[in-house]
């Protein structure tokens, strides 16, 4: 029996479960949670029990493969290589798109949240020399805009529920203090273990009396066990957001000693809050105004926290939510306090993505990145080229060509971008695209030359850090504990070979071997000298993060007291919003393309869509070819209200068109009452592993995102309406039995 962590894929979402691994004769025999992980403490989820089903699948690619580009999409011209070849592909590629088109030519995909997105930028500047690591979700619209309000008003990089993972005793340590309300936002943590937040961890400190508030306008099992739950209408956050801190600041009730110490800004802020008084609100929201009311009321009892999810992101009024989301547990005085929101410490998992390039510069080139132009506030929080500006370049080759791809652990035509049939025809004329991955995906079947398998999280060595995005007090180390299926490498084996062909004279011991590369990837965590194979030995380890930091000069470069922003103070009226043009103040945004915005979608698109629903099932696009799981969850389903259901004609289990202004996409109809009446909920990340590599896996069929319209973003380049599109639902034909 061997101990380790779990990890996408398959695995959760950075949380790093705890795994018992039963080993015989170096095979895989079973999993059980390991009761002697701090956090999880044996809990898993499915995924992670069908990790051998995923580990020993028959249609695992086990080899490196290629074929010719003129054979792109055809699964009959697929020829086993070796390494060796493919690398000398690879490189040869890379050097002759560079020689001729600059080092910005070269790109590097990948997606969110799983282990290959700590690689995404080692990948793309320190291998390939380019600053063009793209990720083609809409907006950015994932982590990234709650990222920026973080960063712009609170100066940290991340804050998240204070759920004591640094403690040894965890909820028991005399340094923790129970939140008395917890308010979850936009978030399913329990199904989704959401960039770290280990999401049962909310129903322990319910165990220890915090009580929950639940915003989201789809019912799930945290809705029906809060205090209060707020159904509101779909992308109407901003002006709920507002209206609880109206409440707030009316009451005058809020941390007077804090908000004059350490906010800058208040009293426009209160103005600004005014224009969102509780009855205007409620209209807006389609919420109860005393419930509003009720709420503001429990979050003026401290400690409270709360915990933020991807519905901030995805919406082009992201910016304002996180920021008026702040703002309360701000002037409440719930900031970096023990049960309050906590702030962690600068970046591991993302550490490329603020901060100056590892690429060397070339005064022949233009070091602007894409989109950086028309989009200024976007490389001051991730120096990342624009998704949609990408899609644009790919098309017209304006600013620059993009002639060369390294599309890793991501599966872009069936999950992320908006328009993906457009992507995939921009993608497929460029000149050369490898991709990495543990099973042949759409993407791979469409667009890849080189093919190169990847192992699992049980087959290579690696590190997991909760929280991924900015570290809370646990590191785990994932460990090669199994014979590896096939001749199969883990990404950052292969960004190891690959950095020693392209910089064959680096002196750097980081890039000699894995266990060199993790030692000095550890290195940021503060007050933390350990090395990986000290970690590898313990498998888990936990460290505590200081209170109030702010007052302990933590934060700032230059130690002395207060937050990392321009005024040393937590912005209500943000400096770095004003910088770029926007409002330094949160405000509402009606979605944009809501019936209200635009009321001439109302009579032939008259549902409101909204998507992003997490299963117990699946990681976005992985695991569909997992038997035990598909038995769980079979079909891409479209949760209706019954009433709504009654109305169109259309019955539990019968295959639905749902169709926007933009595209349609086929799922089985769910009639469940969890979702408001007029709103429906997709399914996303869907494809048929078991149908044929040539149809691309019926792709096209299923692919959620075809019906989203592409750059309706909001005014910093952030967000997109993945969540808030109008839309309708017709019967396509036969009913799945059963379904």
């Amino acid at each position: 029996m061997f101990r380790t962590s779990a990890w996408a894929p398959p695995g959760c979402h950075g949380v790093g479960c705890g795994l018992k691994v039963f080993v015989k004769d170096s095979k895989l025999v079973k999993v059980e949670g390991d009761p002697d992980q701090p956090i999880t403490k044996g809990r898993l989820c499915p995924r992670c029990m069908a990790i051998k089903d995923y580990v020993e699948h028959p249609d695992r690619l086990k080899y490196p493969m290629k074929r010719a580009r003129e054979f792109r999409g055809r699964a009959d011209k697929w020829e086993r290589i070796s390494w060796d070849e493919a690398y000398d592909i690879i490189i040869d590629n890379w050097r002759s798109v560079r020689e001729r088109y600059g080092k910005n030519a070269v790109s590097v995909f990948a997606g969110t949240g799983r282990e290959a997105s700590r690689y995404h930028f080692t990948m793309a500047q320190d291998v390939f020399g380019s600053n063009t690591a793209i990720q083609s979700i809409s907006g950015w619209s994932c982590i990234i805009p709650r990222m920026a309000g973080m960063a712009w008003v609170i100066g940290a990089p991340y804050l998240e529920v204070d759920n004591a993972i640094g403690f040894p005793e965890r909820y028991d340590s005399d340094k923790w203090q129970c939140p008395k309300y917890i308010l979850n936002w936009g978030r399913d943590p329990l199904r989704s273990n959401p960039d770290g937040l280990w999401g049962h961890s909310i129903i322990d400190m319910m165990k220890c009396g915090a009580r929950l508030i639940n915003v989201d306008p789809r019912v799930n099992w945290m809705s029906t066990r809060a205090e209060y739950y707020l159904q509101l209408r779909p992308g109407t956050d901003a002006a709920l957001a507002l209206g609880i801190l109206n409440e707030i600041i009316q009451s005058g009730e809020y941390d007077k000693e804090f908000v004059d110490s350490w906010t800058y800004g208040f009293d426009e802020l209160a103005a600004r809050a005014a224009e969102y008084p509780v009855e205007r609100v409620a209209e807006i929201c389609e919420v109860d105004p005393d419930h509003i009311r009720a709420v503001a009321r429990c979050l003026l009892e401290r400690p409270s926290t709360h915990s933020m999810g991807l519905a901030v992101d995805q919406n082009p009024n992201s910016i304002q939510i996180a920021h008026a989301l702040l703002a309360i547990f701000a002037i409440t005085g719930n900031i970096d306090v023990p049960g309050g929101v906590f702030l962690g410490q600068p970046l591991l998992m993302f550490q490329a993505l603020q901060g100056e390039s590892a690429v060397e510069e070339n005064p022949s080139e233009p070091e602007i990145g894409i989109g950086h132009d028309v989009y200024p506030a976007l490389p001051a929080v991730a120096n990342t080229p624009h998704p949609d500006i990408v899609l644009e370049c790919l098309e017209t080759g304006r600013p620059q060509r993009i002639e060369f791809a390294y599309i890793l652990n991501t599966n872009p035509l069936a999950c992320m971008p908006a328009q993906p049939q457009r992507w995939y025809e921009a993608l497929r004329k460029i000149e050369f695209i490898a991709c990495a991955d543990i099973f042949m995906t759409p993407t791979m079947a469409a667009l890849a030359d080189v093919a190169l398998p990847v192992c699992t999280s049980l087959e290579r060595d690696g590190i997991v850090t909760n929280n991924q995005a900015s570290m809370h007090g646990q590191l785990g180390a994932m460990i090669n504990v199994i014979d590896r299926i096939g001749d199969t490498k883990s990404d950052l084996e292969i960004a190891i070979d690959l950095h020693k062909r392209t910089h064959p004279n680096c002196a750097d011991e980081k890039w000699r071997d894995v266990e060199s590369f993790l030692t000095s990837d550890l290195k940021p965590v503060r007050d933390c000298d350990v090395t990986f194979p000290e970690l590898k030995e313990h498998v888990f380890g936990q460290y505590e993060l200081e209170y109030k930091k702010y007052e302990k000069g933590l934060l700032r470069d230059d130690g002395q007291p207060g937050f990392r922003t321009p005024t040393g103070r937590i912005e209500l009226y943000c400096s770095m919003l004003a910088a770029v043009g926007e409002d330094p103040l949160p405000y509402y945004l009606e979605p944009p393309l809501g019936h209200i915005a635009r009321p001439e979608f109302a009579k032939d698109y008259p549902l409101t869509m909204t998507s992003g629903a997490r299963r117990f099932t699946s990681f976005h696009s992985e695991h569909r070819q997992i038997e035990r799981l598909r038995e769980i969850h079979p079909w891409p389903t479209v949760q209706i209200n019954p009433k709504t259901a009654e109305k169109l004609g259309i019955a539990q289990g019968a295959w639905v068109y749902v169709e926007t202004p933009w595209g349609k996409v086929k799922e089985v109809a769910d009639i469940t009452p969890i979702v408001k009446e007029d709103v429906v909920s997709c399914d996303h990340g869907w494809w048929y592993p078991e149908r044929k590599e040539e149809d691309l896996f019926d792709i096209w069929e299923t692919s959620f995102n075809q019906v989203m319209p592409h750059r309706v973003v909001g005014k910093t380049g952030f967000g997109a309406p993945y969540k808030c599109l109008p839309c309708k639902v017709y019967v396509a034909d036969q009913i799945i039995k059963g379904a």
